[in-house]
C-alpha cells in the first residue's frame, strides 16, 4: 500500500549506493532538456543514459554544461532496459513502439508524449493511431488527482500541458457535483511557443509569432479529447448526469514558455466564491505544488521556471464562474510533473529536485 509523504515530511533515506538508475530518451527538445537540468540534481537519481530521439551522433548539450557531464548518444532501446525507470520524451509514434517492450523487460517507463494518455480504445485510435497496444498497469499522471495509482503503476502517461491547467481547476468542481449538470464549459487557453516543440515551422518562426496572437486547431486539438476524459471522470462520483461538452480553443502567443486557462462553467444555484475556495482547500490540502490565490487571479509570470500551478475565480450571482490557471508548459506541464511522478513513484517528497 501507497503511502502518501506529506508536505514538509523527510524524505525516505537513500545512500548513494540505492539511486535508482534513470535513463532519459528524446533529451535534446525542451522537455528532454529540462528532464536532464532536474535529473542531475535529484539527490537519489543516478543518471544512467540520456538519449536522442535517433540515430544522432554523441554531442554534449552546453546549457547543461557544470550541472551534467555525460554526452548525448542515439537512441538505444537495449540501453534503455538497462535502467530501473526511463522517461520518454519521443514523438508520439516512437513512444507507442517503444514503451509497451520496456514495460514487459521490467522497467518502469514515464512518458511524456500523449500515446498512453486517452483510455478509450476509439479516442485513441482517433488521436493516436499509432499506439497499437498498451501495457498492462497504465496510470494517468496528473499527480495531484492520481497519486495512488501513479504510485504503484508500470507506466504513467504523463499529461498534456493544456489539459494539466485546465484539469486541475476543473475536476474537483466536477468530482463536487457543482457544475450544472450538460453544461457547456468552454476553456480559452494560451501558450507559449516552446510548447509546440523544438522542430521549427512557419509558425513557430520568430518572425510570425512576434507581435502576434493566433488561435489554432479549434476543434481539432487532441487536448480536448483528454480534457473531456478528465472532466468525465471526475464526475464519475457526482450525481448521474449527462456529459458536459467542452469547447478547447488553443491560442499561440509570443512567450517562450507558460500556459494561462480561462474556463468559463455554470455552477448550481446558491454557490458563492467561498463555496470553490472550500472545494479547492479540501481537494488540494496535501498538494504542495497547487496555489489557490481565489480572486486575484494568477499570471504566467508568477509560476515561470517553477512547478506551480496556480489557480484563481470569480463568481457571479448568475451562477457563472470564471476559473484561471497558469502553469509552465515545460515544468508543470511535462518534465515538472513528470519528475514530480517520478518521486511518488519512489515514495519520496513530491517536491523532492523540485524545490
Amino acid at each position: 500500500m501507497h503511502t502518501l509523504v506529506q508536505p514538509g515530511s523527510p524524505a525516505p533515506e537513500r545512500g548513494t549506493a540505492a539511486r535508482v538508475r534513470i535513463a532519459v530518451a528524446g533529451a535534446t527538445g525542451y522537455a528532454g532538456q529540462e528532464l536532464l537540468r532536474l535529473l542531475s540534481r535529484h539527490p537519489f537519481v543516478n543518471l544512467t543514459a540520456a538519449m536522442s530521439s535517433g540515430a544522432t551522433a554523441s554531442r554534449k548539450l552546453p546549457g547543461l554544461a557544470r550541472l551534467w557531464s555525460g554526452d548525448i548518444t542515439p537512441l538505444s532501446p537495449e540501453t534503455l532496459r538497462e535502467a530501473e525507470i526511463v522517461f520518454l520524451a519521443l514523438p508520439d509514434a516512437a513512444a507507442a513502439g517503444l514503451a509497451p517492450a520496456l514495460v514487459e523487460a521490467g522497467v518502469r517507463v514515464i512518458d511524456l508524449s500523449g500515446a498512453f494518455r486517452l483510455t478509450d480504445p476509439a479516442e485513441r485510435a482517433r488521436w493516436y493511431p499509432e499506439t497499437h497496444r498498451t501495457p498492462d498497469g497504465v496510470a494517468y499522471g496528473l499527480t495531484e488527482l492520481e497519486r495512488d495509482a501513479v504510485a504503484d503503476a508500470r507506466l504513467v502517461a504523463n499529461p498534456g500541458c493544456y489539459p494539466t491547467a485546465t484539469l486541475l481547476p476543473l475536476a474537483p468542481l466536477a468530482g463536487a457535483g457543482i457544475l450544472v449538470p450538460a453544461s457547456d464549459i468552454i476553456v480559452d487557453a494560451k501558450s507559449g511557443i516552446s510548447g509546440a516543440g523544438k522542430t521549427p515551422s512557419e509558425r513557430t518562426h520568430f518572425s510570425e509569432c512576434h507581435g502576434s496572437l493566433a488561435a489554432y486547431a479549434v476543434f481539432s486539438h487532441r487536448h480536448g479529447a483528454e480534457i473531456e476524459q478528465g472532466v468525465a471522470s471526475a464526475a464519475h462520483e457526482a450525481p448521474a448526469a449527462p456529459p458536459h461538452a467542452v469547447t478547447f480553443v488553443p491560442h499561440l502567443v509570443p512567450l517562450d514558455r507558460g500556459i494561462l486557462s480561462t474556463m468559463y462553467v455554470r455552477l448550481a444555484p446558491g454557490t458563492t466564491e467561498d463555496t470553490l475556495a472550500e472545494i479547492y482547500q479540501r481537494a488540494y490540502a496535501a498538494a504542495p505544488f497547487i496555489r489557490l490565490v481565489g480572486s486575484s487571479l494568477p499570471e504566467i509570470k508568477h509560476v515561470a521556471h517553477t512547478n506551480f500551478c496556480d489557480i484563481g475565480w470569480r463568481v457571479d450571482p448568475s451562477g457563472r464562474a470564471v476559473l484561471v490557471s497558469v502553469i509552465d508548459n515545460l515544468l508543470k506541464g511535462a518534465s515538472g510533473q513528470a519528475v514530480q511522478n517520478l518521486n511518488v513513484m519512489l515514495g519520496l517528497d513530491e517536491r523532492t529536485g523540485l524545490w
